[in-house]
């Protein structure tokens, strides 16, 4: 348990549900702060620690030892905090499914020393903990048959351990992990990768990525777009069992 956020509560008389109503979230989110790990978003931190009367450093102490990109942040607290996240995916694995080597060959052309690739690197494993806690979100991930054919400087071992691990991953009863086919031709998500998500107060917000920044998105418009482009990249997926079969199949092809 989180003792600083507990404590805290404590002193003051507050109850989930009286935090939760000051800082206009639900009770049951409010309820998650007291556990370890579980650090509000960047909109809610400096709110719940003024309520509390404490400083954010006392209450999550990691919220400052973060090895995430400053302006990846914000959306890694919204992974934490989603109940579902729906991922789309043209080129790359996604992130909460890659393997340490993939995530390293895909930072290769950056132009990082080997400190700051490293940094992202355990950034990047480190997030995909929520994957596996007492309640995980529900992922669904999409992603192009291509992806499973692209290695990095030829190295099949890599690829084939990353296959061997999206395919453990979409065996998991909270992941779901589809693939587009090749024989779909062109189809909605050529227009690049972006992510859905909902978190457990209903809120919905949207992570759109590109060559210079990427980009959060909340207005209603935006995502009601991004919902009717999931819509058609999922009706050209295949179900999940072939998903899975291709997705095997591509692991033995690195062999």
């Amino acid at each position: 348990m989180n003792h600083a956020v507990i404590d805290a509560m404590a002193v003051l008389g507050l109850t989930a549900e009286a935090l939760a109503a000051q800082v206009d979230v639900d009770p049951k989110t409010a309820a998650r702060w007291a556990n370890p790990g579980h650090i509000p978003q960047s909109r809610h931190r400096a709110k719940v620690a003024a309520v509390l009367r404490r400083e954010v450093a006392d209450l999550w102490p990691d919220a400052l030892k973060r090895r995430e990109p400053a302006w990846f942040r914000r959306w890694a607290d919204v992974e934490r905090e989603a109940s579902s996240l729906r991922w789309f995916e043209l080129a790359w694995i996604p992130g909460l499914l890659q393997t340490e080597a993939y995530a390293r060959a895909t930072l290769a052309d950056e132009g990082l020393t080997a400190e700051e690739a490293e940094e992202l690197v355990t950034a990047r494993i480190a997030r995909q903990a929520v994957l596996h806690r007492a309640r995980p979100p529900l992922l669904v991930a999409v992603i192009d048959e291509a992806v499973l054919r692209r290695t990095a400087a030829g190295d099949r071992d890599m690829m084939r351990a990353q296959c061997v691990h999206l395919a453990s991953c979409a065996a998991l009863s909270t992941v779901q992990v589809h693939v587009v086919p090749e024989s779909a031709g062109m189809y909605s998500g050529l227009g690049g990768p972006f992510i859905l998500a909902e978190l457990s107060d209903g809120v919905r917000l949207a992570h759109v990525d590109g060559q210079v920044r990427a980009e959060i998105i909340d207005q209603a418009a935006d995502l009601a777009t991004l919902d009717r482009r999931w819509a058609r990249i999922t009706g050209d997926a295949l179900p999940r069992s072939q998903s899975l079969e291709l997705i095997r199949k591509a692991a033995a092809s690195w062999t």
